[in-house]
């Protein structure tokens, strides 16, 4: 026989019942809840690098790869030909004005020098010889002269005596006639003789002056070469650091060959190179920018190699402060020539996330999330872009890459 269930039995039922719905309905919501949150893309806060728009200075500036050198570097060269005999100052070691760097073999060169000092002597001893000669002709012509100046002294006095004769008649006027031709044939021979001694005087001087010239050069070879022969211990005109030295002995070096180089380590300056692409956007005068490590120094554009190589470009750096205690020889450099400059302008840091274009999406921190943003730039450099849309002072950007997400418009950030 059925009984009846109590009531107190039927309502435990019904509240375990509603209990259960409600159990099932808040685990479906907390499903759904947990789907939408792992279908909303996140990152974490730390995985991502933020910068602030702030206001500024942008210098645009192409980049160059630069290497320090010395301000000032003596290059010495070999005065003759010769072989490297001794090697007396170590690279790096500090250099004094006149101190002997290197020894060359002067043996070829004294030879040489002896040598020219004999020729010296045979041309002097031409030269005696010569005016010896020169001054015998130019005597004979003298007297020659004399000879024929008293002859016509005897002719002039021959017409006189038949000019009388002829006056008393004891004469002919052919006999005079005769005379007179004489006379003028002696007058004639006179003045040739006077003619030639001119010529020979001023033939002479010239033959003098020529051997002179020879001599005189000859002279000045001995006295370039006795000066190179002194110069043969190489050695620097100016206080510094040998830089470089040929150290290899019994090296045969030709005149005019590199054999050291010494540096005045006091000052420098930065050689730089960049693509040939850029050319045109290069002037001396321009600003540029030193970068060594954390260190900027600011200077300006020297000099521009006019010659091309290999697609390069060649330029020198004079800087504002070539005493900084950061520089060093050799020392590798980014260089930034910086083309315009604009001040008071918004900008932001340079980051991955900016392709260079003037116009991109980037994600601006607001409430928690990165909110995708098209923002328009302007000019660039290795530090900083600007910015001329899209972002206001004091916004904060992600820097880092975030190519892939692009396409997302939103992103929330956890920790």
């Amino acid at each position: 026989m059925d009984r009846a269930i109590a009531a107190s039995t039927q309502t435990q039922r019904k509240r375990r019942r509603w209990l259960l719905v409600a159990g099932v309905l808040v685990l479906g919501l907390g499903a759904i809840l947990a789907f939408r949150t792992v279908l909303k893309p996140s990152l974490r806060r730390g995985d991502v690098l933020t910068a602030t728009v702030e206001t500024g200075n942008v210098e645009a500036a192409i980049t160059a790869a630069g290497t320090i050198i010395p301000g000032r570097e003596a290059v010495i060269t070999s005065p003759i030909q010769s072989t490297i005999r001794r090697v007396a100052v170590a690279v790096g070691a500090p250099v004094k004005p006149g101190e002997t760097i290197l020894e060359l073999d002067k043996e070829l060169a004294n030879s040489a020098l002896a040598k020219l000092d004999d020729e010296q002597l045979r041309n002097q001893n031409k030269n005696s010889q010569l005016q010896l000669n020169l001054e015998r002709s130019l005597n004979d012509l003298r007297v020659q002269a004399q000879v024929q100046a008293v002859k016509v002294r005897s002719l002039q006095s021959a017409l006189r005596d038949e000019q009388q004769l002829l006056k008393i008649g004891g004469g002919t006027a052919e006999n005079v006639r005769q005379a007179e031709l004489n006379l003028t044939v002696a007058q004639l021979e006179a003045q040739r003789l006077a003619r030639q001694i001119q010529t020979q005087q001023r033939s002479n001087a010239a033959d003098v002056r020529e051997l002179g010239y020879t001599v005189s050069m000859q002279q000045r070879s001995i006295s370039e070469l006795a000066t190179k022969l002194r110069q043969a211990n190489i050695s620097s005109q100016q206080p510094g650091v040998l830089t470089w030295v040929n150290d290899n002995l019994g090296t045969t070096v030709q005149a005019g060959d590199a054999l050291a180089r010494v540096a005045d380590l006091s000052s420098f300056r930065v050689r730089a190179t960049i693509s040939d692409s850029y050319a045109d956007q290069l002037h001396p005068g321009d600003s540029v920018v030193v970068r060594i490590n954390d260190t900027d120094l600011r200077g300006t554009v020297g000099s521009i190699s006019p010659a091309v190589e290999k697609g390069v470009v060649t330029f020198y750096a004079q800087l504002n402060n070539p005493h900084h205690p950061a520089l060093r020889p050799n020392l590798r450099a980014d260089v930034f020539v910086v083309t315009r400059a604009h001040h008071g302008v918004l900008r932001v840091k340079n980051g991955p996330y900016y392709a260079g274009g003037k116009e991109q999406p980037v994600f601006v921190l607001v409430d928690g999330k990165a909110v995708r943003r098209t923002v328009r730039f302007g000019d660039s450099n290795f530090d900083y872009v600007q910015i001329v849309g899209g972002l206001r002072a004091g916004e904060e950007i992600v820097v880092s890459d975030m190519k892939d997400h692009l396409d997302t418009p939103e992103l929330t950030l956890h920790d």
